[in-house]
């Protein structure tokens, strides 16, 4: 029976060829590298760019633009370049050294132009004995396709490797078509800019929030926080947590109204897992009675404080362990204000004091001591527009942390359907 023709599972239209397969032998010769560690680099100034395996493990990308990319100098200015260690664009630069799996990992040199650049300390730098087009190697060679081929391979415990004489009887395909090549590398290229562009407003987004949280509370020892909504000029007031909430302790059986939930630090009140779920430990979970929680409560758990299991309810009605400690608002705070200001690093540390136990881990901050610790807050209706405006970056981030995450999949399918 014959072989079944190589081809990958989508395809841009017009093309119909079987993919050409060869050894990495018959497809690329190695380049000289060199051993300069990090100490012999530095990002200032130098005759000779040198490219460490770190970077290309961690930083670079499957293609490495040169003219653009933040490369170091070799600090040795008498440091001597031979014509088989000099980069020149299409070539590849793979990494024989990583702490996982992600040996192999390669970067495809492009935007050389007058730059002496060099392959440094554990890598392995190779070039093409033919032609392709830009692009197409540095997302080949990164794909599951290529790189699976090289998991048998790899030496070591603590330190994985890769040798240059196991990569020579790895398969290399490849369209023979360079147009083909061409429009492979180009939309890769095109998805790795739009991920860029949403990791830039997403970082951007972030940095906004911090500052806002910086600037929208008063620091230690001031009743005014530097940034204030117009029309609101009065100091802010000193208040006990006990007159901003009071306790929720509304104990039943879950049922459909209140499902039983999680509490999850940084998540909040969320779906039970796997790893949180021990009700088939319990004999009679039906008849079992839970604490009640509504949407803009706030939890904590006494005994677990130190490890973030404290926070908002943004779910709505659920069911969870007896062991949280669940307050309502009263009439002068506002949930969503609450829910910011009671997580700060200052008023955690000013629970930590009300602590008790000696030993780490059985540590509590019992309810009552909870509520007397005081915090300076403002009117009701500026508590709202402070949560108003954070509520409206969350969800702007939210929104391009979606966007960013849905691009990574979108692009990791297409490494795994796009090449043979």
């Amino acid at each position: 029976m014959p072989e079944k023709a190589k081809v990958p599972a989508i395809r841009f239209k017009g093309f119909t060829d079987a993919w050409e397969q060869r050894k990495f032998s018959e497809t690329f010769i190695y380049l000289q590298n060199n051993s300069l560690s990090r100490a012999d680099l530095n990002y200032e100034q130098g005759l000779v760019k040198n490219v460490h395996y770190g970077d290309v493990l961690i930083k670079f990308g499957e293609i490495l633009d040169v003219e653009k990319a933040e490369i170091p100098f070799v600090s040795n200015n008498e440091f001597t370049v031979s014509s088989t260690s000099l980069l020149q664009n299409g070539d590849v630069i793979i990494a024989d050294a990583a702490e996982d799996e992600t040996v192999g990992k390669c970067s495809e040199i492009k935007g050389i132009d007058g730059i002496s650049i060099v392959s440094g300390l554990h890598t392995i730098p190779c070039r093409p004995n033919k032609t392709f087009a830009s692009g197409y190697l540095g997302y080949y060679l990164n794909s599951r396709a290529y790189h699976d081929q090289l998991l048998p391979l790899i030496q070591g415990t603590k330190i994985s490797s890769i040798s240059k004489s196991a990569l020579q009887n790895t398969d290399i395909f490849y369209p023979d078509s360079e147009q083909e090549q061409l429009q492979i590398g180009q939309i890769f290229q095109s998805l790795d800019n739009l991920i860029t562009l949403h990791q830039r407003k997403l970082l951007k987004l972030k940095n906004v929030k911090k500052a806002m949280l910086e600037k929208m509370f008063p620091k230690n020892g001031s009743n005014v926080p530097e940034i204030r909504f117009a029309g609101f000029t009065e100091a802010w007031e000193q208040r006990k947590v006990g007159e901003l909430l009071v306790e929720r302790n509304e104990q039943a059986p879950m049922n459909d109204e209140y499902p039983l939930m999680a509490f999850i630090a940084n998540e909040g009140v969320v779906p039970k897992g796997e790893r949180y779920d021990r009700s088939s430990l319990v004999s009679d979970t039906e008849n079992k009675p839970y604490k009640r929680t509504e949407i803009g409560d706030f939890i904590y758990s006494s005994n677990n404080l130190e490890t973030g299991s404290i926070g908002l309810n943004k779910y709505g009605k659920a069911s969870i362990s007896p062991v949280y400690s669940i307050f309502q608002p009263t009439g002068i705070a506002d949930s969503d204000f609450l829910g910011r200001r009671l997580v700060r690093k200052d008023f955690i540390n000013a629970m930590v004091k009300w602590r008790q136990g000696v030993i780490y881990g059985q540590w509590r901050i019992h309810e009552s001591d909870f509520l007397k610790i005081e915090i300076p807050v403002p009117s009701v209706e500026e508590q709202r527009k402070i949560g108003t405006v954070l509520d409206s970056l969350d969800n702007l981030i939210t929104l391009h942390q979606r966007k960013y995450e849905k691009l990574q999949n979108l692009k990791k399918a297409c490494l795994e359907k796009m090449f043979v």
